[in-house]
């Protein structure tokens, strides 16, 4: 996706940018800041010996527009708790708003009572982040849209859809025959805007989650994968279960070849492993949560990763500014 040059706007709406990243996301911080030709913000994250989480700002935000960059990835509720006292500290200093910038906000999964005696743990988050102060929010692709109306306050929703789809259009255009296929009816309508999109069909698989266990048994391939170039889109991979699943499933239908696109990369321990072990040519996935240099390892050149720093950078220069961030994408 290529973003309009922003240089000639002058408009500021809420003072300057300031940029803060917690820990767990550098690498993306300091790219959306390359971005926008601005400076991390310093300030001291500690850790006492009782665990507690300690912030301190180096310079004072009153009145400014602040932006916490901060993927609630593993070690989730470390990183979530960061997020929370650095909002809070931002507050407390008087910033005139505050954007809770989140690419994977974490317990999205935990998003309806769909069991007796469960909770709504997504609500939950939601709540903490609006406590704390923040008075905006961005993320991407979240696991259920109606998320969103967890939040009372503002936000943008990204897609990764705008980053990933141009280098799906080239992988396809090398392709036989290609198709895409969904590991799991939940992900079907995403999958098919992607397939729409590539003028490619679209197959799916049937499975079913028996246990709260962290795994699936897939049931039933819908759909013609026969001597054809697959493409097995997920929205974010933990375990790696139900992709390897998949990719044993349409391997046994006679698939080609493979490639797994996938948006977050979750990756628990032992996942990457397994993966690059599967019967799949490549792998592509976005930044939206730092792959380390280990998981990396496994993959060696089957894995592409597509950041979604300059996708990011564009949209909080637009929050800034106060223009639309739909105009961005035609809508």
């Amino acid at each position: 996706m290529s973003v309009s040059p922003h240089s000639h706007v002058k408009t500021v709406m809420y003072g300057k940018v300031r940029l803060y990243t917690g820990t767990s996301s550098p690498e993306l911080a300091s790219q959306i800041a390359s971005y926008l030709n601005v400076n991390l913000c310093d300030r001291d994250i500690v850790t006492f010996p009782n665990d507690n989480i300690f912030v301190k700002l180096h310079k004072s935000v009153r009145g400014q527009d602040c932006y916490v960059i901060q993927s609630t990835s593993i070690p989730v509720h470390r990183n979530l708790m960061e997020m929370l006292i650095l909002i809070q500290t931002l507050r407390l200093d008087s910033a005139a708003r505050i954007t809770a910038v989140v690419p994977y906000l974490c317990y999205t999964r935990s998003d309806k009572k769909d069991q007796p005696r469960v909770p709504i743990t997504a609500r939950l988050v939601a709540d903490m982040i609006e406590v704390a102060g923040a008075d905006r929010y961005m993320t991407f692709d979240l696991h259920a849209d109606q998320i969103q109306g967890f939040f009372s306050i503002p936000g943008d929703v990204l897609y990764a859809y705008h980053v990933l789809i141009d280098p799906m259009k080239e992988l396809v255009s090398k392709m036989e025959k290609p198709v895409m296929v969904s590991p799991d009816l939940g992900f079907a309508k995403k999958a098919r805007n992607y397939a729409s999109s590539l003028d490619i069909p679209l197959a799916f698989i049937e499975k079913r989650r028996l246990t709260n266990a962290p795994t699936a048994k897939a049931l039933t391939l819908i759909g013609d994968v026969t001597d054809r170039d697959c493409i097995v889109l997920d929205e974010e991979i933990s375990t790696g279960n139900t992709i390897g699943t998949a990719v044993k499933l349409i391997k046994e239908h006679g698939a080609k070849s493979i490639t797994v696109v996938f948006i977050h990369p979750v990756l628990s321990p032992g996942s990457a492993e397994m993966l690059a072990s599967l019967p799949v040519d490549n792998f592509i996935t976005t930044d939206t949560i730092p792959i380390s240099k280990e998981d990396l390892a496994f993959f060696g050149d089957k894995l592409k990763v597509i950041s979604i720093a300059h996708l990011l950078g564009e949209v909080i220069l637009r929050a800034n500014q106060g223009r639309s961030v739909g105009q961005l994408f035609n809508e």
